[in-house]
């Protein structure tokens, strides 16, 4: 049995964590959830799961829960990134789930990598800002990272044993790999008058045709930030080069990714769009388990149809490519810098269009620096988010 903890109980992915254990119990035991202000889910979750232990960052959300449970359920309640990295690195951990979205899950991430652990990686941020370090710890540690995003499981599904057991430092020519094919829906926004997009509101970014996710992922779906995220990964995971990376946009969400290979043979993961289903693929590999999900039904597909990016549509997509061939600090500030715009956003302080006039604003501003430590890298990460903030009060 597989002793877990949680980082983003509460969010999107955490809960779709938790569905799969729930009806895989003789499987997974919940040692620890951690989450960040939502108490009342939290408590919810105590009630249901009864971790051992319960992480909140936010200082007040601890204090509260620590009273709303009353020490009933004899659940330890803690907080503080001390307290938080211990838990991670705990000897009786086994595997890590870590959902925490955002720059705020690099730090307890890469503290299970070094520590050796399972790490189920749904934060695509920690490699997005520190690709090289989060690759040379695994190595070291003997961590094992396996990919949750449902493009980057799909994609190592897709690739041969050789290479899933090499990520971050495998070979894709060596395994007949010519290309690996990211698919992304192209969001609500797709058919979208151009003029029209300065005009959408936070509800209409967050309304997703294909999938339920974070209203954060929701906005960057929608301006294709996400998967200029996830060509970022990608390169990280599969040590791939630009020319091996190409995006298509795919509406319907039911392939979620695909490997080209040598041969002209071409290998894709198609499913439902649940993350049920990728969650349960990291938690149970290299066996198969049970999610909770429905078959994909192909007499009710229909169509499938692609389309190349359009980055007069989504700047920020060409903006994420740019960064990845900059190098590592390009693609810390741009993650920085589209937290803050987005936040901005969800707050009505800018249009949606603005998210990506700040991202390149920022970005345009990139030095070359020594970013040789994860302290240097949440440095660049701060003074970004003091710039671009500085940039969104200006517009």
């Amino acid at each position: 049995m597989q002793k877990m903890v949680i980082l983003g109980a509460t969010g999107s992915i955490g809960t779709s964590t938790l569905s799969v254990i729930s009806v895989n119990p003789e499987a997974y035991s919940v040692y620890a959830l951690v989450a960040n202000t939502n108490v009342d889910k939290m408590l919810v979750l105590c009630e249901r799961y009864k971790p051992n232990v319960v992480h909140m960052v936010d200082t007040q959300a601890a204090l509260s829960l620590q009273a709303r449970l009353d020490n009933k359920l004899h659940i330890e309640v803690t907080t503080g990134e001390d307290q938080l990295n211990s838990l991670v690195t705990a000897s009786c951990v086994d595997t890590v789930m870590a959902a925490i979205v955002g720059a705020a899950g690099l730090v307890p991430t890469l503290a299970a990598v070094k520590a050796g652990k399972r790490v189920l990686l749904a934060n695509k941020e920690s490699l997005v800002m520190s690709g090289r370090l989060f690759i040379e710890e695994m190595r070291r540690s003997g961590a094992q990272v396996l990919p949750v995003d449902s493009e980057h499981n799909a994609i190592f599904q897709a690739l041969p044993e050789s290479v899933q057991q090499n990520i971050g430092v495998c070979e894709l020519d060596q395994a007949g790999v010519s290309h690996i094919l990211l698919t992304g829906s192209g969001g609500p926004f797709l058919t979208s008058d151009l003029n029209s997009l300065a005009q959408m509101t936070p509800a209409q970014a967050c309304q997703h045709p294909n999938w339920t996710m974070g209203r954060k992922i929701s906005v960057d779906s929608a301006s294709m930030m996400n998967k200029g995220l996830e060509y970022i990964e990608a390169r990280w995971l599969f040590n791939a080069s630009a020319e091996q990376l190409k995006v298509v946009i795919h509406p319907q969400s039911v392939i979620h990714s695909m490997v080209q290979y040598r041969d002209g043979s071409v290998l894709a993961q198609l499913g439902c769009p649940d993350m049920r289903t990728p969650i349960a693929h990291c938690l149970s590999y290299p066996q198969r388990t049970y999610s909770g999900v429905e078959p994909l039904d192909f007499f009710k597909v229909g169509q499938l149809s692609f389309l190349e990016p359009d980055f007069t549509r989504f700047p920020c997509l060409s903006l994420a490519i740019e960064a990845c061939e900059q190098g590592q600090e390009a693609a810390t500030v741009l993650n920085a810098a589209n937290e803050i715009s987005v936040a901005a956003f969800l707050n009505n302080e800018i249009n949606f269009t603005d998210i990506a006039k700040v991202n390149e604003i920022c970005l345009s501003q990139v030095e070359k620096l020594n970013l040789n430590s994860i302290d240097d890298i949440l440095a660049l990460d701060v003074q970004t988010r003091v710039y671009a903030s500085e940039w969104v009060s200006k517009i």
